[in-house]
């Protein structure tokens, strides 16, 4: 009887989890994005990305820059001169020299470290995030966010993506966000960057975020491939010493 209401609780426990996914997502506007950490050179992209448009507000304080170096194949001196431009140590952590004080007095809200957002947020959120800023006049920055309505962050990549604004589905000629939602985005005004290309970039940077927020899963996904490998070798060998166990009892 005890096995039976074990098992009835264990099942009652899987249900319940599975139905607060599956209400937790119904209404999402989330756009997925397949996460390849395996790309070394779409990382080493991001953390450009990351260096130039985020680390002048958004910390990274979890990481170090030679520890990302070396996960990355990225020498010192290249850190030195393309990444590095708060720091001379390598062995620093990506700190920013912005005072919080500051940083409140300007956004209203000190800006989050970066370390674990992709844990907390997702990398389809922050891939969706990313694609939906549009023009709102209304806001202090002049934007606003289709995933994150009223965020206090402006648009820092503005200059690649372009101006946005909300459109009907009439009216849309370039369409950033899944059209299965009734909120359509028309590019206003081109960036630097095509729509593919900027759609590059976001993966890049989110990429390297998701990278950043659990470092040793690159090396963790590479030991996993060689235990299943070995696995795989021992329970052939396991077979092959089961047939010729049992061969003369048949």
């Amino acid at each position: 009887m005890k096995t039976y209401n074990s098992l009835n609780n264990i099942v009652i426990i899987f249900f319940l989890m599975f139905s607060v996914e599956t209400f937790a997502t119904a209404d999402s506007k989330l756009v997925h994005m397949d996460v390849d950490l395996s790309d070394q050179q779409s990382l080493q992209r991001g953390a450009k990305i990351f260096v130039n448009y985020c680390l002048s507000c958004h910390s990274a304080k979890y990481m170090r820059y030679n520890r990302m170096g070396s996960d990355l194949s990225i020498k010192d001196q290249v850190l030195k001169e393309n990444l590095m431009f708060g720091t001379e140590k390598v062995g620093d952590v990506m700190d920013i020299s912005m005072r919080e004080e500051d940083s409140i007095n300007y956004f209203g809200v000190a800006p989050p470290d970066l370390s674990v957002i992709a844990r907390s947020r997702g990398a389809d959120w922050l891939y969706s995030y990313f694609l939906t800023f549009y023009k709102d006049e209304s806001r202090p920055f002049g934007v606003n966010n289709l995933v994150y309505k009223d965020t206090a962050m402006p648009h820092v990549l503005w200059e690649l993506q372009g101006i946005q604004r909300l459109a009907s589905k009439e009216n849309v000629t370039a369409v950033y966000y899944d059209p299965t939602y009734k909120d359509y985005l028309e590019l206003l005004t081109p960036g630097k960057q095509t729509e593919r290309q900027y759609d590059r970039t976001i993966r890049d940077l989110v990429n390297y975020l998701v990278y950043i927020s659990e470092p040793i899963k690159l090396k963790r996904t590479k030991i996993g491939v060689w235990v299943m490998f070995y696995l795989f070798i021992f329970l052939l060998i396991t077979y092959m010493l089961k047939k010729d166990y049992w061969k003369d009892i048949h």
